[in-house]
């Protein structure tokens, strides 16, 4: 194999830190599992109701989302399937005062990946999160990319005409998270939010983009005029 590394050296890229959705209408409750998830070093948004939280969904890329069954207007389970829909694959825990074995099977049949009858242990739900990410993390290490796919571990693009090729790790980190979210365009604010944290210059974002590009092609990454970037097409 060719390897097509760059020699270029950059600052080190901050981590990602894991990005939860809350979407719960208990503002009791909603106020406590941020407090819970912002002590365990996870960056939480909340939502208050499902059109808030669809919005999110739709506009954000997210690890995982934590979904109450019982909103008002719309149904948790009716909000999941329009996550579905829209083709987000982000991994699901509800969480509901239905926990009847017949509600659990409702709510995995709706698409979550795991359901949990309210009221809840605070370490079980934790555990629970941990393994939901643990296993979309291993079933994602290798994510699929116009012409090849990413390693993300070891920052490696094997390409299908058998080369390889190195990013940089701002350039694996812009090119990750769009393809954890192939259908989704993220926008430079969020880009520029989750992993260019210490720029100064908004323009940073465009320049790893033209870096990627330039090792990978310029149908790697689409621009989304007005909006951001998304994954090139599959």
């Amino acid at each position: 194999m060719q390897d097509l590394s760059s020699g270029s050296m950059e600052p080190a890229a901050p981590a990602l830190r894991t990005r939860v959705l809350v979407v719960e209408d208990d503002a009791e409750l909603a106020g406590m599992l941020a407090e819970l998830l912002t002590s365990e070093q996870y960056d939480v948004d909340l939502a208050r109701d499902g059109q808030r939280g669809l919005h999110l969904v739709l506009s954000r890329p997210y690890d995982v989302v934590v979904l109450d069954r019982g909103l008002p207007a719309v149904d948790g389970l009716d909000l999941l399937a329009r996550f579905r829909r829209a083709g987000r694959t982000v991994p699901v825990l509800v969480l509901s005062a239905l926990g009847l074995p017949r509600h659990r099977v409702e709510g995995l049949d709706a698409g979550a990946e795991d359901y949990l009858g309210k009221p809840f242990d605070v370490d079980e739900l934790l555990a629970r999160l941990r393994a939901l990410l643990r296993r979309h993390s291993d079933f994602a290490q290798s994510l699929p990319i116009p012409g090849g796919s990413l390693a993300t571990d070891t920052r490696l693009v094997r390409l299908d005409d058998d080369r390889s090729v190195s990013l940089s790790e701002r350039e694996s980190q812009v090119l990750e998270m769009l393809a954890r979210h192939p259908r989704q365009v993220v926008s430079r604010a969020t880009l520029l939010d989750e992993i260019f944290t210490d720029a100064e210059d908004p323009g940073v974002v465009d320049t790893y983009v033209h870096y990627v590009r330039r090792k990978l092609g310029s149908g790697v990454i689409r621009t989304v005029r007005g909006l951001g970037y998304q994954l090139g097409q599959l």
